[in-house]
């Protein structure tokens, strides 16, 4: 990865930084906040609104949906006066027609938005700790997850608190804390690919130089590749082995954690779509596992479009909590968009009581304002920011363009390692981890100095 980011910087293959599209939570933010720095007229701030980039596809009618809404609080909340925050005054510019709404919102200016922890409890009483509100979002009811040391199962989620109890043994989706937020990103993940690839077609030249990252990590490489294979950008490396603890499958995309966890989760439900079964699941920037009890013919299923773009919405909304998720992101949409006050200072509102305020809009827009734009913005958002589904998209025509390499090796080979470990370190403690890995390493070296024994089928 440091070599990868090296050459690219100095390439200035950068990251984009994409805007968002019509944040309609913002827009309406703006125009109180205009309204009350002296008011505004509609076709001036209209025309001012589309000079910004992420407004420049508006249009009027988002626009004066937009203005409608702050005005008479759209078509749920008219009844309601504390909603009703702008009003012409009698030159036709809009204006906050009161110092308490005007306060109010004062108090509230801002698109910062902090990340929530929600409580884990048993479903008969007992509280087992806190999670990342993000990661429990993901799960659908029924769904089990490591936390504390035990399988649990989702059973409900009230408010800012998920209910659990004892899930099965040995079934369950690895916690993702907030330090996978920064994952690798599409350029920096097509660099490293591309110095892969260029390790493996110039590993024998003793002509070819390679970065001192890279001959740090050589004997590794080699060894994934005696073992395996070595993905590259023309090559989807697929490994199947075979442990005490089931049966694993592990494919290395190469398309950041983020989009691996929506991979795995909707290859896990597409190969047990035809075949019942269970599925642990773990990831890492440069692939995901599946590990199952039992066996499944995962050339056969890539065969029949495991890694097809169709229906690709529709399953990624069938495998992941996608309704929870806009929930959740609406709470954000809400705060921005003045729906939901966060409190003075020295008495702010707690995280519980702003979901479930925002909670309660979403609720009542969802039934009687379809139409809502921070609605369907939340559901917009959840997709793009929360799933990915644009990367997501991209990673699986990726895939489809490669060659499959499915190996079958001994034991976990290099890139294999890394996310056994991860799925290891919730079951057990540090020390005992410590000592379980300082074991399989042991096993491993001695086995990398052992003749290796694999089959390699490509496909």
């Amino acid at each position: 990865e440091g070599a990868a980011a090296r050459e690219a910087a100095l390439a200035r293959r950068v990251e984009a930084r994409t805007p968002p599209n019509k944040p309609f939570d913002v827009l309406v933010q703006h125009l109180v906040t205009v309204a009350l720095g002296g008011g505004f007229e509609a076709d001036a701030l209209y025309d001012e609104v589309r000079g910004a980039w992420s407004y420049r596809a508006l249009t009027r009618d988002e626009f004066d949906w937009a203005v409608a809404f702050v005005e008479r609080g759209g078509a749920s909340l008219t009844a309601y006066p504390e909603y009703h925050r702008l009003a012409r005054d009698e030159h036709g510019r809009y204006r906050v027609p009161s110092a308490a709404l005007a306060k109010r919102h004062r108090m509230s200016i801002g698109t910062i938005v902090s990340d929530g922890t929600m409580s884990v409890a048993w479903t008969s009483g007992g509280r087992l700790g806190t999670i990342e509100e993000r990661f429990i979002s993901f799960l659908k009811r029924g769904d089990n997850f490591l936390f504390a040391g035990r399988v649990l199962e989702l059973v409900r989620i009230e408010g800012m608190t998920a209910y659990v109890r004892k899930g099965a043994k040995n079934k369950g989706v690895v916690p993702t804390w907030a330090g996978s937020k920064m994952p690798l990103s599409s350029e920096l993940a097509d660099a490293v690919l591309a110095m892969l690839g260029r390790f493996h077609a110039q590993r024998d030249d003793p002509a070819a130089r390679f970065p001192p990252e890279v001959e740090a990590v050589r004997p590794l490489l080699a060894l994934q590749e005696r073992w395996s294979a070595l993905p590259t950008p023309e090559h989807l490396v697929c490994e199947r082995i075979v442990t005490r603890e089931g049966h694993h499958f592990f494919c290395y995309p190469f398309a950041g954690r983020m989009v691996h966890i929506g991979l795995g989760s909707l290859i896990a439900w597409r190969a047990a779509r035809d075949q019942p079964g269970t599925f642990s699941i773990s990831m890492n920037d440069y692939g995901f596992e599946l590990l199952s009890p039992e066996p499944f013919d995962w050339e056969a299923l890539i065969a029949r479009g495991l890694f097809s773009t169709e229906r690709l919405l529709e399953d990624v909304l069938d495998s992941l909590n996608a309704s929870e998720l806009a929930l959740r992101r609406f709470r954000e949409i809400a705060r921005i968009a003045g729906l939901v006050f966060t409190g003075y200072p020295g008495a702010p509102r707690s995280t519980r009581q702003l979901q479930a305020s925002s909670g309660l809009f979403y609720e009542v827009f969802r039934k009687h304002d379809a139409g809502n734009l921070l609605l369907t913005q939340a559901q917009t958002e959840a997709l793009e920011q929360e799933l990915e589904i644009s990367r997501l998209r991209t990673a699986l025509e990726r895939m489809n363009t490669q060659r499959v390499v499915m190996t079958s090796p001994a034991k976990p080979t290099p890139f294999a390692f890394p996310l056994l470990i991860e799925r290891l370190r919730e079951k057990v403690s540090n020390e005992k981890l410590s000592d379980r890995v300082a074991r399989m390493l042991k096993e491993l070296e001695a086995a990398a100095d052992e003749k290796p024994k694999r089959t390699k089928a490509n496909g």
